[in-house]
């Protein structure tokens, strides 16, 4: 049990949980390495794995060995840590497919180097000296995003023989990440490792063919836009480019769209189409555009709302804090809205419910909705992928979509952005501009939004028929402006002081693209107002 004051920087070293040791030491909101400056500091809390913060230094602290490990085997390659996937990192070499016996020998040298449990160091660089260095060692992503940089210093931390710039905190040495696997996946491999939610566990890599697909797309996109990190696209803004770079960028989404609406009337049969996808995935702007498209196939598109189908407010299920679970199943009344949409696809006209958000009831609103020959219903909700909803509806009336923003633009080849951070900027931003939210309130209840998703949208993503990857290459250079300047204002002592320094660093190296460059269609108008779906 932790104890009221915390604990000494020594009691804090010989602290464990199961098989853990603490991995970061945290004061409020703030996290700290464990190295000897913290020597003579009280009131010091450990940081475990199933703490946000320390899984993320797991992860690139694992990452840092993978990437050590990988060049002390083959020095001349180029490895690239790409995307998430399955609970795990692809992992790709340029140029080369990488083979059973290449991984078990690069799986060995890994744990050979966490099992010796060398000191991870951190150094002090002037930012000229780190270009130098990065310059002379080859290393261009790293060069081209650090060349101009507003900061004066650059913090590089060192593995044996190998220097790295990671965009965070490390362990202090590589004993500390002594659970992972690595296993050959399509051209590359997946890295998996614990997750916040079972930090003592590795699970069996499970493969998630249509997802992986959706990421290689996108990274097609990548090649067509000259853009494969952020240095790359930082040095198309400030040659003039941005314009062009948005105007390509939404075209690529407009013809992913147009295709989906193709096929979605190629499938004679589909009666309903299902949007699903996670919180601040532009699941609503995309479904006008869709919309749109099935307009111009000549099927006329009938919105339905799942969450007039909510249950009572007495009647919704709670979680173990004793909250209200409104991302649950069971807050949606099944039976009822599976009735509904039946009625209507016996062609009978349905007078549909509408949900009072304030007085949790529900009651009939003013909608009468009857498909016309050429109609298909367009429901979106978190549920959508889910085999359990309308159950009693033959699937081959239905088309289901999954929607996300799955960031394929990295910061360098070792470094990725996470999907997750894409969106819970935009998040904020929208949070900020329509319910007055500061981004530490949406810091703070993302955890449990994320969870809410990991339960009842993520198993269920390969039952999509079509995937929508909602990210823009540019769009974080123009949220920074949205998010940047509010994010800045999170005290030392707020909880989420330290998600909002690491989000500061990132939002820093992007260049800037004025809003006005951003059409009133796109799906990031969702986000920063503007858009001519919404009114604000």
């Amino acid at each position: 049990m932790e104890k009221s004051k915390g604990y000494t920087y020594d009691e804090l070293k010989s602290l464990r949980k199961g098989t853990q040791q603490p991995i970061l030491a945290r004061t409020n909101g703030e996290y700290f390495e464990l190295t000897e400056e913290l020597k003579g500091k009280n009131n010091l809390y450990p940081v475990f794995r199933e703490d946000y913060v320390g899984h993320k230094t797991y992860e690139r602290t694992l990452s840092f060995i993978l990437v050590t490990a990988f060049y002390r085997l083959w020095p001349n390659k180029e490895l690239i840590i790409d995307h998430s996937i399955s609970r795990g990192l692809y992992c790709w070499v340029r140029d080369e497919i990488l083979t059973e016996e290449m991984l078990h020998r690069l799986d060995k040298e890994m744990r050979t180097i966490v099992e010796e449990n060398h000191p991870i160091k951190k150094e002090c660089f002037l930012l000229e000296d780190a270009l130098k260095f990065f310059e002379e060692n080859g290393e261009m992503d790293k060069f081209m995003l650090l060349a101009h940089a507003k900061f004066h210093e650059v913090k590089m931390y060192h593995l044996l023989d190998r220097y790295a710039y990671f965009y965070g905190k490390m362990a202090p040495s590589t004993g500390y990440t002594p659970l992972f696997s690595l296993v050959c996946y399509k051209d590359g491999f997946v890295m998996s490792y614990p997750t916040v939610r079972e930090p003592e566990l590795v699970r069996p890599f499970t493969p998630q063919d249509k997802l992986f697909e959706i990421f290689k797309e996108t990274a097609k996109w990548d090649r067509l836009l000259g853009i494969h990190y952020v240095g790359n696209l930082n040095e198309k803004i400030r040659n003039g480019e941005a314009r062009t770079l948005v105007n390509i960028t939404e075209a690529l989404h407009e013809k992913k769209i147009a295709y989906i609406a193709d096929d979605i009337k190629e499938r004679s049969g589909v009666k309903i189409v299902l949007i699903a996808g996670p919180s601040s995935s532009g699941k609503t702007s995309f479904a006008n555009r869709l919309a749109i498209q099935l307009r111009v196939n000549g099927l006329m598109p009938i919105p339905v709302s799942m969450d007039d189908y909510f249950v009572p407010r007495r009647l919704t299920p709670k979680k173990a804090d004793g909250s209200y679970d409104f991302e649950s199943l069971e807050a949606i009344e099944l039976d009822l809205f599976e009735s509904d949409m039946k009625k209507i696809l016996q062609g009978k006209e349905v007078l549909l419910p509408k949900f009072d958000f304030k007085t949790g009831t529900r009651g009939l609103s003013t909608t009468k909705v009857k498909l016309p020959e050429n109609g298909v219903l367009l429901i979106e909700g978190i549920h959508g992928l889910n085999p359990r909803l309308l159950a009693g509806i033959d699937n081959a009336l239905k088309f289901k979509v999954y929607i996300s923003a799955l960031t394929v633009l990295n910061l360098d080849n070792h470094s990725r952005i996470a999907t997750t951070d894409v969106r819970k900027l935009r998040r904020m931003a929208r949070d900020f501009l329509s319910r007055g939210y500061s981004p530490e309130e949406t810091l703070l209840i993302f955890p449990s939004v994320s969870a809410g998703e990991k339960e009842n949208i993520f198993p269920y993503q390969e039952e999509a028929d079509a995937m929508f990857n909602s990210t823009l290459f540019y769009e974080l250079s123009v949220l920074k402006k949205h998010t940047l300047k509010e994010l800045e204002k999170i005290p030392k002592e707020s909880s989420t002081y330290e998600e909002a320094k690491r989000l500061i660093t990132i939002l820093r190296l992007f260049e800037d693209i004025d809003d006005q460059m951003v059409p009133t269609n796109s799906l990031l108008r969702e986000f920063i107002g503007g858009s001519q779906f919404y009114d604000y």
